[in-house]
């Protein structure tokens, strides 16, 4: 399974960008999916994820201005942005954490996908 994130650019502070994260096939037993990002010379850090139950997580900085929602059907997630700032610079990474059947016995194993990465660029 792979994992392709688009929707990343250039915007000015105050503007609005939209990811979207698309798995290459269905994906039945999602335990949660989630977007990430990394900053230059920083670690990476996570931006919102959203379990199987639909539950959400937000990091303190993008609170009220980031939307994190997902589509079960298409296996994909978005990250809606709004009120960007310039602190929001950085390199996007969609993730999803998975659950499959390993074999016959009907034994499950954990397993997760991270995408390339889409850059997004806020200026002042």
């Amino acid at each position: 399974v792979q994992v392709v994130e688009s929707g990343g650019g250039l915007v000015q502070s105050g503007g609005s960008l939209r990811l979207s994260c698309v798995a290459s096939k269905r994906i039945d037993r999602i335990n949660s999916m989630g977007w990430y990002r990394q900053a230059l010379g920083k670690q990476r850090e996570l931006v919102a994820s959203i379990t199987g139950a639909y539950t959400t997580t937000y990091a303190e900085p993008v609170k009220g201005r980031f939307t994190i929602s997902r589509d079960n059907a298409r296996t994909s997630v978005d990250l809606q942005m709004n009120s960007l700032k310039t602190e929001d610079t950085g390199v996007y990474y969609c993730h999803v954490d998975f659950t499959v059947v390993v074999n016959v016995e009907g034994a499950t194993g954990r397993r997760e996908v991270w995408g390339q990465g889409t850059l997004v660029t806020v200026s002042p």
